[in-house]
């Protein structure tokens, strides 16, 4: 991080003198100027107090400057090219959205976007203050095997049809407008009519883990009580999404359960993941591609698995985990597709792969 001083600020179009009403009636930000292979952001906030800022696991939390005695707070963030993060201030214990940013996920938190960054056509600005549509029909899931009771919500994108279950459904039921996004998705023939069933976890580490209870649940359980709901879907045509966590899972179900899942959208899969780096000091430090590689080397004959692979270009340790199954996937017979998205470990920079490779799962060229 680089502090500015203000001879820099009209740099970045910025007019005025920092902290009065007519610097404040025309700021925008963050805002972007080359800076080599990359970029220099700048971020402000307008407070009394000290903040800094939060972003989603691509940088250590990082402190803003105040300009003077005024209200103006500041900090010029270097940023690598091609990068979209999500990001919010931290004043004290409190955590908010970014004022001056148009583009939210969730009540709390921002999305900033390099110059360069790849466009997410289907994906509406929706600001701090918006309030994401949710679909009409719910289904209330109380599992005998995992326990508790859960809202999985249904919508049918197009009319309904396969059925695409979004792992972590609530995030992108109140973080990121999935429903919104698929649903341009249909309507632009970029993918067929679908019916997403948006499933909450509870504890995503016991439930995500390579265990087979989630996936007996989801078989015995809740496809029936989605067979039942009234919505359009195709049970026969199943496509599972997860990200991290949910990534290794839906992977692992593609392993154990191919009856059940052979159509996978991953993004950024933890594939780190063994009993033993549950944790430790060091999960990431251990054997590359983790249990699921494992599996991997003893599994030939997946000619019926298809699956999309993504994961953040930034996220530099986690990218020789997903290259080791990426490979060990396609060697053992799967239908394999590999791409990198503009992020680091953050849901708003797969969100564009998760439509993609959703409609290549399916059969889209």
């Amino acid at each position: 991080m680089r502090l500015v001083g203000e001879d820099t600020f009209t740099a970045f179009g910025l007019p005025g003198t920092p902290g009065t009403d007519e610097f404040w009636a025309a700021a925008r930000a963050p805002a972007s100027i080359p800076d080599g292979d990359g970029w220099t952001t700048l971020f402000l906030w307008r407070g009394s107090d000290a903040a800094s800022i939060d972003f989603e696991s691509w940088s250590e939390p990082v402190p803003l400057a105040r300009f003077g005695d005024t209200d103006c707070w500041y900090a010029e963030v270097r940023m690598p090219a091609r990068l979209r993060v999500t990001y919010q201030f931290r004043v004290g214990e409190e955590a908010y959205a970014d004022p001056l940013n148009p583009v939210g996920a969730g009540g709390d938190r921002s999305i900033a976007a390099t110059p360069d960054a790849p466009a997410q056509p289907h994906w509406p600005a929706v600001g701090a203050d918006g309030v994401l549509p949710l679909p009409r029909t719910r289904i209330r899931w109380a599992s005998e095997q995992l326990g508790g009771r859960r809202t999985v919500r249904v919508h049918p994108a197009g009319g309904g049809g396969p059925v695409v279950l979004l792992l972590d459904g609530d995030d992108w039921l109140y973080l990121h407008p999935a429903m919104t996004a698929f649903d341009s998705a249909v309507a632009s023939g970029e993918m067929p009519p679908v019916t997403l069933v948006f499933l909450p976890a509870k504890d995503r580490e016991a439930e995500f883990a390579c265990r087979a209870e989630l996936w007996e649940a989801v078989r015995d359980e809740l496809l029936p009580l989605v067979a039942e709901s009234g919505v359009s879907a195709d049970l026969d045509r199943l496509v599972v999404a997860g990200q991290s966590l949910g990534g290794l899972s839906a992977v692992y179900a593609a392993l154990e359960f191919p009856e059940l899942v052979s159509r996978v959208a991953c993004q950024s899969g933890s594939f780190w993941w063994t009993s033993d780096a549950v944790g430790s000091a060091d999960p990431l430090g251990g054997p590359v591609g983790g249990a699921v590689a494992d599996r991997l080397r003893k599994r030939p004959g997946l000619t019926g698995l298809r699956v999309a692979f993504d994961v953040g270009e930034h996220e530099t340790r986690m990218l020789p985990h997903c290259a080791e199954v990426e490979t060990l996937a396609e060697q053992a017979g799967a239908t394999v597709r590999v791409s990198r998205s503009a992020s680091g470990h953050d849901r708003v920079g797969w969100r564009h792969a998760l439509l993609r490779d959703v409609a290549w799962a399916l059969g889209a060229p």
